[in-house]
């Protein structure tokens, strides 16, 4: 996502007056509650997708299957043919026992592109070169990735997980007003094949309007029939063609070339419970499990929820938290890549000693000035050469257990809301601006300040880093028993999908909320660089107030635009209730269309 923008800094006096209205005490607001399945996502059509599918003898990976390609119609902002993904599997195997997968379907660089392609003459990145139009896209992994996953997973039929898809395109939905307004998306109006679908050539959607889409429907009908026509066949064909008459850089050979990974999920423990995690391309999961390893030697109960006003969070919670946060991603920034391209220190970014190392420098009274942050000697090999990553956060995460105990986290992206803008003629799906996910110069810092190495420069065939996050959390297990399913976690939101990840687990272990709760559960932020405490509009005052006077830099969200919601992320979550087993689902209610939906 290229968000609304984070404002700078407001003084103490102006950030009290504008979060007046926001000291609204954490609503009590039970979760969706199903004895045998559950699907939360961020559109209720895809949510009754999954649930259609379960019912009809589908496991959690043909419901995935079948949520991800509906999102593809009913939610064009991010849900995607044309993007990619990652997916994290928890199988049963045997008896009692469950095996992990990690699906890596990612973008990829096209052959053709080159290290310093959004550069001018003189060596500056040309402005939205990397975010709009044909060469700001990647080679979609989407499609290939839930064809593996259906193939190796499922139980049902690709034609059957896609039914829903294909009928939600056929027959249309009805548009919110917020999904009509989100149509009318400037970049979509720059090509005509997406103005012509998404925006009726300027007679603009509106409220209730049922909105089809033929060519997406014949899409996905071929799809059904034979997905490898996509990356293989007349599809790859048409897609390449288009791409060249409009100056893009993805070829047939390079749909041809795409393969999806499986890579092994990172591992972390925390408080008695094991977590599951992704590995690079995604600095998700091992950026987490850094944070949590710090944040394990504390008693953050202790610190605790901050009373009537706060609920959720205390300033001295929150300062602990924030410093963890702090250091984390310092090493994000400094390490993280493409593991294919890249040989990344993971290992020793999750061993517990660097963490009480790193533990040690937090003072409990004040932040640390990320200028004056020293990495602890002797864990870490040097970096690589600084450089910038730029990271959208229009993305879209599903969450889904059956009746068996199998469980998907999945999270997928365009990149930018409606990704690069351009819908592929006679297909009527939107390609993604992943590209942009790259970095486009050395040492100069995005529109958020986020600095990373050049183990993310671009590459052919290379994917680039994301924070995509998909966690599975079950209770602590070892080699005779395995543990039981507890927590189905993930978010959209670029560079704060691990704090938001990080947050819900603690807001659930810690804190004790009810996973309804956890996701409704007010957001702060902090990366490293640029140095400031992001908070949503609804982030309490006076645990604000409070770390402003600890010497934070606190920044809010929106802060010009009192109309806008102020807020990033959509947790989409499941829990088990350890005493009934009930499946317990909480969607995030920043997100009005999404739901929990269970039988």
């Amino acid at each position: 996502m290229r968000p609304a923008t984070l404002r700078t800094s407001v003084s103490l006096l102006t950030f009290t007056t504008l979060l007046a209205s926001a000291q609204a005490q954490q609503p009590n607001v039970e979760p969706t509650r199903a004895p045998h399945a559950m699907v939360v996502s961020i559109h209720h059509s895809a949510s009754d997708a999954g649930v259609e599918i379960l019912k009809q003898g589908g496991n959690a990976v043909d419901a995935a299957v079948a949520v991800h390609f509906a999102l593809a119609v009913v939610y064009p902002f991010a849900g995607n043919l044309g993007g990619g993904g990652f997916m994290l599997i928890r199988e049963k195997h045997g008896p009692h026992g469950f095996k992990t997968h990690f699906l890596d379907y990612r973008e990829k660089a096209p052959a053709a592109a080159t290290r310093d392609m959004y550069l001018d003459a003189e060596g500056n990145v040309v402005s939205g070169m990397s975010l709009v139009g044909y060469k700001a896209s990647g080679v979609p992994g989407s499609v290939a990735g839930l064809a593996y996953a259906q193939k190796h997973f499922g139980k049902l039929t690709l034609a059957q997980d896609m039914a829903p898809a294909i009928r939600l395109a056929t027959e249309g939905f009805v548009l919110s007003a917020a999904e009509a307004r989100n149509l009318q998306s400037k970049n979509m109006t720059l090509f005509p094949t997406s103005a012509k679908i998404f925006q009726r050539d300027g007679d603009f959607y509106r409220e209730g309007d049922t909105f089809k889409q033929p060519e997406l429907a014949a899409t996905l009908t071929r799809i059904s029939k034979d997905p490898g026509e996509f990356y293989h066949g007349a599809m790859a064909h048409q897609i390449a063609d288009f791409e060249k008459a409009g100056g893009g850089l993805i070829t047939a050979e390079d749909l041809a070339a795409y393969q999806v990974k499986e890579r092994k999920p990172i591992r972390g423990k925390y408080h008695g419970y094991d977590l599951i995690t992704a590995p690079p391309p995604s600095s998700g999961g091992i950026i987490l499990v850094e944070i949590l390893n710090i944040l394990s030697g504390y008693d953050l109960k202790k610190l605790g929820p901050g009373g009537s006003e706060s609920t959720d969070r205390s300033a001295a919670q929150v300062h602990i938290i924030t410093e963890a946060f702090r250091r984390a991603y310092m090493d994000r920034g400094d390490y993280l890549g493409d593991p294919d391209f890249n040989t990344l220190p993971l290992k020793q970014m999750a061993n517990m000693k660097y963490a009480a190392a790193w533990r040690s420098s937090i003072d409990p009274t004040k932040p640390t000035p990320s200028a004056s942050l020293v990495r602890p000697a002797g864990f870490m090999p040097p970096p690589p050469q600084a450089t910038v990553v730029k990271e959208s956060t229009e993305t879209t995460h599903f969450s889904i257990v059956d009746k068996d105990g199998n469980a998907v986290s999945s999270t997928t992206t365009l990149n930018g809301g409606f990704g690069s803008g351009v819908t592929i003629e006679g297909l009527g799906f939107l390609m993604n601006n992943e590209m942009d996910d790259f970095t486009s110069k050395v040492g100069e810092p995005n529109v958020y300040g986020l600095i990373q190495s050049s183990a993310n420069s671009i590459a052919p065939g290379k994917r680039p880093l994301s924070a995509m996050t998909p966690t599975i959390i079950t209770t602590h297990g070892n080699w005779l028993k395995h543990g039981k399913l507890a927590y189905v976690m993930g978010t959209p939101g670029g560079s704060t999908i691990i704090t938001t990840v990080a947050n819900d687990i603690i807001s659930t272990i810690d804190n004790g909320l009810n996973i309804q709760q956890a996701a409704d559960a007010p957001r702060f932020h902090h990366q490293y660089l640029p140095d400031r405490l992001d908070l949503e509009k609804k982030f309490p005052v006076p645990p604000a107030e409070a770390l402003a006077a600890m010497g934070y830099t606190i920044n809010r969200l929106a802060v010009a635009d009192e109309k806008n919601p102020g807020v990033w992320g959509d947790s989409e979550l499941i829990a088990v209730d350890p005493k009934t087993h009930e499946l317990l689902g909480g969607h995030d209610s920043r997100r009005s269309y999404g739901k929990a939906a269970g039988y």
